[in-house]
């Protein structure tokens, strides 16, 4: 683990001066303490802020890259002006991503920098439409590229300080919403206001699909606990609330997904 965090330094070193897409998730706060440490003015981390972006996140961003000095930028990007955004299709995610390249990649010119992001090697096996528009814009992923796996992240981030280094998984609201339901302002306000540290709300329209860690499910259901949960789900303006018994588990909303052969060419690559 050591001798891939020595080469990830050499990798940032090699690319000169980068901007770090960060989210403030665990990966990219990661990415962005090592780069800034490892280039110091050669590096900026960009966070962008929209309506599928959690306030919670951003407020970690915001604090992290404070209390690390990290020099760090705030853009506001566009994706749910953009139609084929909105219609929620299987490869939302490559619009959304479109959309913050494009928005980087002026900035990254003006520093004469590489825009890298936080994927890391345990997402090579994952649905993720966005890899396409990072191909497209010259995006580079260095934990990927060194091999660095989620739970190597997580304790190189603890070694370092990082209060992100036991944040749970992290994704935009959007993906909250099943592929083909219009994405809308009002939804994910609605998904925001419902949602709970340790778990997602899936919106299904009026029903709110809660999944839940596994052992967390038991005390999900004593009396009063599951009472506070149905009341804050319903004045979030849901019907209907339900506990998915398979518990949490990312990409659940990629299940209904028939994988052409295309796209499983793509992930064995």
């Amino acid at each position: 683990m050591i001798d891939k965090e020595r080469a990830l330094r050499d990798t940032l070193c090699s690319l000169g001066s980068v901007v770090v897409a960060y989210s403030g998730g665990v990966d990219s706060a990661y990415l962005a303490w090592i780069a800034n440490d490892t280039l110091g003015d050669r590096s900026v981390a960009v966070t962008a802020d929209s309506a599928s972006y959690p306030r919670r996140h951003r407020e970690m961003a915001i604090a992290i890259a404070g209390r690390f000095a990290i020099r760090h930028e705030i853009i506001r990007t566009g994706e749910l002006e953009r139609p084929e955004y909105r219609a929620n299709p299987a490869n939302r995610c490559y619009f959304c991503k479109h959309e913050l390249y494009a928005h980087l990649t002026p900035i990254a010119q003006r520093r004469g920098a590489v825009i890298v992001d936080g994927n890391n090697a345990d997402d090579r096996g994952d649905y993720r439409p966005g890899r396409q528009a990072a191909r497209e814009f010259g995006v580079r992923s260095p934990l990927d590229e060194v091999d660095l796996g989620k739970a190597e992240i997580r304790e190189l981030s603890r070694r370092a300080g990082l209060p992100t280094w036991d944040e749970p998984a992290s994704a935009c609201l959007s993906s909250r919403i099943p592929y083909f339901h219009e994405v809308t302002s009002e939804k994910l306000q609605i998904i925001e206001t419902a949602g709970f540290r340790v778990c997602r709300v899936r919106h299904h329209d009026e029903l709110a699909r809660i999944e839940l860690g596994r052992d967390e499910m038991r005390r999900a259901l004593e009396p009063e606990l599951s009472a506070a949960i149905v009341a804050a789900v319903k004045a979030a303006g849901y019907r209907y609330v339900t506990i998915d018994l398979q518990g949490y588990r990312t990409g659940s909303l990629n299940e209904g997904l028939l994988l052409t052969p295309t796209f499983a060419e793509a992930k064995a690559r």
